[in-house]
């Protein structure tokens, strides 16, 4: 018989998870290596650490280990903020007179107000440990840039970081969180790297995007002695780090019988649905249970439901390894959308072979709709939800209504990732309706799709 839900599941201090879980050693059809921009040929661990920490480049290349111990250090920092409620969305479900159950992981109890704090203290971990100065890095929307800036106070390094100018410019208190935990922030792209130039050029007067602040980032990191780069999203070791989300959500769930048919999660790069579904997708992988995984995506920026699954650049200066991946294009520069974290042209390795195998679904929405779908769950459920977690909460609502025409009784699971007091430019833009829908046409995706790197 089932236990009473109550509003909000916390797991008690001494069942916090003590591992990472590596989905890729349950994945039969492992994701493509990445491969040496120069030669074409797979990223030895050498060439991976001239980039990246060395702890954090086993971690990118380790297919076989399904545990990862957490370091104790972690550990305690993640007792600041950890164990993040499983929360039981009982307004919105009376809202929607829908006879689904609807439940969410909500990762905006912390000081940078997401979810991507739980990699970015790993990352300051292992920089710190290997006796680094400091990181460089790239930021969208700011959650990340805030949480490695936050980390890296904590651990005593510097931080550089190189925001998407579009968001640079709508999120100045983002912005200035960052600078307040003394981290350098820069508009990209900028005319401080070669790289920033270039694009520059090429694309004058543009917004920006995530492939070229990762291009800056990693100039800085690999042209100054005493840094490296840590990245917010995409890599193997991030969703790594993340899967603390699943691991978490799965144990809350198995205390209270809860069986999820339905997990949703937003996708840009993928750390935050990665981390989600990563454990539960695993007793997918082991045939232990089953379950519908929906990646989420905004209609202007739509890799797996547009792009191509082939090999290309991970930055927009082709200067980092290559990824085969959903893709549409490492020059595809994205609409100024108000979800800067999922302005990415290219989605999880990990994801992007998931998704090919058939193993979870992906759809894209239009930004007014994922708005309709923010205000409305504000409205019940008293938080105002950050614009890329809202992808999620609208598909959330979308399933919960089709319960609602069908009578099914399904168990919807979706990771509400961080909150959206930083983005209230956006709110303003649509609660005065001027907020607008960008879609780009085949022709668009088709050219960037033309200039992907020819690999044998």
């Amino acid at each position: 018989m089932s236990k009473e839900i109550p509003y909000k599941i916390y797991l008690p201090e001494s069942e916090l998870p003590n591992q990472w879980y590596n989905v890729r050693a349950d994945m039969k059809n492992k994701p493509a290596p990445l491969l040496n921009p120069a030669t074409h040929k797979p990223a030895t661990l050498e060439e991976l650490s001239q980039v990246f920490c060395t702890e954090l480049a086993k971690q990118e290349l380790d297919e076989n280990d399904a545990y990862i111990d957490i370091p104790q250090e972690i550990q305690d920092f993640y007792k600041m903020y950890r164990p993040a409620p499983l929360v039981r969305a009982y307004c919105l479900e009376k809202a929607l007179d829908t006879p689904a159950k609807i439940y969410y992981k909500f990762e905006g109890n912390n000081t940078s107000g997401s979810h991507k704090l739980n990699s970015a203290i790993a990352q300051a971990y292992y920089a710190k440990k290997q006796g680094l100065k400091g990181v460089t890095t790239e930021t969208g929307a700011g959650q990340w840039g805030t949480a490695l800036s936050m980390a890296c106070s904590y651990m005593h390094l510097d931080c550089k970081v190189y925001m998407v100018k579009v968001s640079y410019e709508q999120k100045p208190f983002r912005r200035e969180v960052m600078r307040t935990y003394g981290a350098s922030v820069t508009p990209s792209p900028s005319d401080t790297t070669e790289i920033g130039r270039k694009i520059l050029k090429e694309f004058p007067g543009t917004n920006g995007s995530l492939g070229c602040a990762i291009s800056e980032a990693v100039e800085v990191a690999t042209h100054t002695e005493g840094y490296r780069y840590v990245l917010g999203s995409v890599l193997n070791q991030v969703l790594l780090h993340q899967s603390i989300i699943g691991l978490e959500t799965m144990k809350a769930c198995d205390m209270y019988d809860i069986k999820p048919d339905v997990i949703i999660g937003c996708a840009g790069g993928g750390s935050n649905l990665g981390g989600l579904i990563s454990p539960f997708m695993g007793r997918k992988l082991r045939g232990e249970a089953d379950y519908q995984f929906i990646a989420v995506e905004p209609a202007s920026c739509p890799s797996l439901t547009r792009g191509a699954f082939a090999y290309d650049f991970c930055d927009t200066g082709k200067v980092c390894p290559l990824q085969k991946m959903y893709t549409l294009g490492s020059g595809f520069m994205p609409s100024p959308n108000h979800a800067g974290g999922l302005r990415y042209h290219g989605m999880s390795s990990i994801l992007s072979q998931l998704y090919h195998d058939g193993l979870m679904e992906a759809r894209s929405v239009e930004q007014t709709s994922v708005f309709d779908a923010a205000t409305k769950f504000a409205r019940v459920e008293g938080i105002l939800p950050a614009p890329e977690s809202s992808h999620a909460i609208r598909v959330a609502i979308d399933e919960a209504l089709k319960c609602k025409e069908t009578g099914e009784e399904k168990t919807i699971l979706f990771g509400l990732t961080g909150t959206g007091y930083f983005d209230m430019y956006a709110y303003e833009k649509f609660n005065d309706g001027k907020m607008s829908d960008y879609i780009p046409t085949d022709e668009e995706i088709a050219a960037s799709l033309a200039n992907l790197p020819k690999i044998d």
